[in-house]
């Protein structure tokens, strides 16, 4: 049995959920508060990051580029031409490059801003930094965006899927840091129809479901979410 410690709006945990749905992988999942420090989640993974994964008795796999990787080499194999990882070594540089992009760097400067200020901060307490978004902050994140957006239109003009032919774990690392941000009406969809198009496709997967129906207490999504067609 494989259990996912997450929360449901760190796009990284939405990243493995969806990758663990695709691969067919039955698995648990416990909520965690990343900014809490549990002492039990501590011993799992002393960085206190999010996701982590858990098979049997085995040890904690942390990170999603080495969930990622777990999961492949474990199952990549038996799901045939659903495998999420290209077979040529340069298409799988290409793949992890893009994950990277979307998990770290798109992160740091766009989502993960987005993600603390106007979700993570509803539920910290103020002495760990919880309270009203930073205006100033979320302004900076809203600039980013649309330097990113306009690559991902170029690579979705100019490729069938993100990293190439093929579906593959690029596309879900995007898909899911975007839908933590369209959740809250921040992408600007009308500015790249090409990324607007290529994430209808992804967000209509079987596998998409469960995220489209999540809703935050308090903070209704925003009305294209969950709409398939837009």
């Amino acid at each position: 049995m494989l259990t996912l410690y997450h929360h449901p709006f760190s796009p990284s945990s939405r990243f493995v959920r969806l990758i663990l749905a695709e691969y067919g992988a039955g698995f648990e999942m416990r909520h965690v508060n990343p900014w809490e420090r549990q002492r039990d989640f501590l011993l799992l993974n002393p960085a206190g990051t999010l996701p982590v994964l858990v098979e049997n008795d085995g040890p904690p796999i942390c990170g999603p580029g080495p969930i990622m990787e777990y999961l492949d080499e474990t199952r990549g194999y038996a799901v045939g031409d659903r495998r999420l990882m290209p077979d040529h070594p340069e298409r799988r540089a290409e793949a992890r490059r893009l994950v990277d992009w979307a998990l770290r760097k798109f992160d740091d400067e766009v989502v993960g801003h987005f993600v603390r200020e106007r979700i993570y901060k509803q539920d910290m307490p103020r002495s760990v930094g919880g309270g009203e978004p930073d205006s100033a902050v979320l302004r900076v994140a809203r600039a980013n965006i649309h330097h990113h957006m306009r690559y991902f239109g170029y690579l979705a003009a100019s490729r069938k899927w993100l990293a190439g032919d093929r579906l593959s774990f690029a596309d879900f690392a995007l898909a899911a840091e975007l839908s933590c941000a369209d959740y809250l009406g921040e992408v600007p969809w009308a500015e790249e129809e090409n990324v607007k198009t290529w994430y209808a496709r992804v967000k209509s997967r079987p596998s998409f479901r469960p995220l489209l129906g999540e809703k935050m207490l308090g903070m209704p999504p925003a009305l294209c979410y969950a709409d398939l067609d837009f």
